[in-house]
Order: structure tokens, then sequence, then C-alpha cells
């Protein structure tokens, strides 16, 4: 088992076949998988886990999402919820200055699983 075994984690991606293999990378460290297709679902899917006493520990997200919000929104209401959430953004946009919150990762599409999994073990040491 790593690091990272039983740590809970958000996959916010629209595209099904990125969120699916995102999914079985961190489902290979023993994580516990949450995925949501919208920023909007995510955010609901932070807010109810909160509410309820469960704890996400990371949240791996697309920038450029279905719905009016983005990635960027995403992690900054994230942090709003909880501050110790690990974030990576996985996204062909570029990244914006400002617009990450801190001690965050940008890893630029198209990315290799291995790499957003290895940025989660530093995050979340």
């Amino acid at each position: 088992m790593t690091g990272l075994a039983n740590r809970r984690v958000l996959i916010v991606e629209d595209e099904w076949l990125v969120r699916m293999e995102l999914a079985t990378a961190f489902e290979d460290e023993h994580c516990l998988i949450v995925e949501a297709a919208s920023a909007e679902d995510a955010r609901d899917v932070l807010r109810a886990s909160h509410g309820g006493g469960v704890r996400i520990d990371l949240l791996v997200t697309d920038i450029r999402l279905t719905g009016m919000l983005t990635g960027w929104d995403l992690a900054a209401e994230a942090r709003d919820i909880d501050d110790a959430i690990g974030v990576i953004y996985v996204s062909a946009n570029p990244p914006a200055p400002g617009r990450d919150v801190s001690d965050s990762v940008f890893i630029d599409k198209p990315a290799l699983v291995e790499n957003v999994v290895a940025a989660a073990r530093r995050l979340l040491g």
C-alpha cells in the first residue's frame, strides 16, 4: 500500500474516458474515488461531504468544464470549504497565474496518469 491508500479523491473531468483513466489509476493506489463531470456537480459533492463529516483529501480537476464554473473556480471554492484539500489541475489550457490556489500542481494535457498520481503522492505525502 502507498501513502495514497484510503485517501478520498474527487476527479472532475467532462471527458468520461479521461475521467475513467484517472479513476482507475487512483483506484490502483487504493484510493476512494468520487467522480464528477462538471464543477457544479463537484461543488455539490464537496459541500455534501464536508457537511456529512467526510473529507475529500484531493481534488483533481480539468480547467475547462461543462457548465458555468471552471476548474479554477472549483478549486477556489474547494479551498473555501476545506483549506487543506490538495489540488491538481490537469488541463490543455495554459496555466493562469493568479487563478490557481496556493500549493497546487498544474499538469499539462495530454498527461500521463502516472505523473498525476506522483503529484498526488507529493501533495499528500
